[in-house]
């Protein structure tokens, strides 16, 4: 299924599925645990057997899988789209659209990082430096 505001999105998709947990905040329910269908700078895509409310803020932790803690954030739900199927006793799944709302300078670097390289293939050039203060 196509959505009509894939066309609108600010920054580039990468499919990358990198393990994210969902917590609502504020519900007292278990966090949802899943991998991403696709992520960018921006947001993430997930498909979740939940349906998460429109607009609810929500706290996200992708693990980017760059051997790295886990990167933390606030969301929000932007979308939400039941899967339909063809056998009635599946339980639904709901593709998700989720905003980031805030994230330190240091992730959203981490996470530049891999969409860079999911999309065009090219590493980003660490910056190192050697002791004594040679580079």
């Amino acid at each position: 299924m196509l959505w009509k505001g894939m066309d609108r999105r600010r920054f580039p998709r990468a499919n990358f599925p990198c393990l994210i947990r969902i917590l609502q905040q504020g519900k007292g329910v278990a966090p949802i645990l899943t991998h991403t269908e696709d992520i960018s700078i921006g947001g993430v895509g997930v498909c979740i057997p939940d349906e998460l409310e429109l607009f609810e803020a929500i706290m996200i932790e992708l693990d980017l899988i760059d051997g790295e803690t886990p990167v933390s954030c606030h969301g929000k739900v932007m979308w939400v789209v039941q899967h339909k199927s063809s056998e009635s006793t599946k339980k639904p799944f709901f593709d998700t659209g989720i905003e980031f709302i805030t994230m330190d300078e240091g992730c959203r670097a981490r996470l530049e990082k891999v969409v860079n390289y999911v999309t065009t293939g090219q590493k980003i050039a660490e910056e190192r430096t050697r002791p004594n203060g040679q580079s």
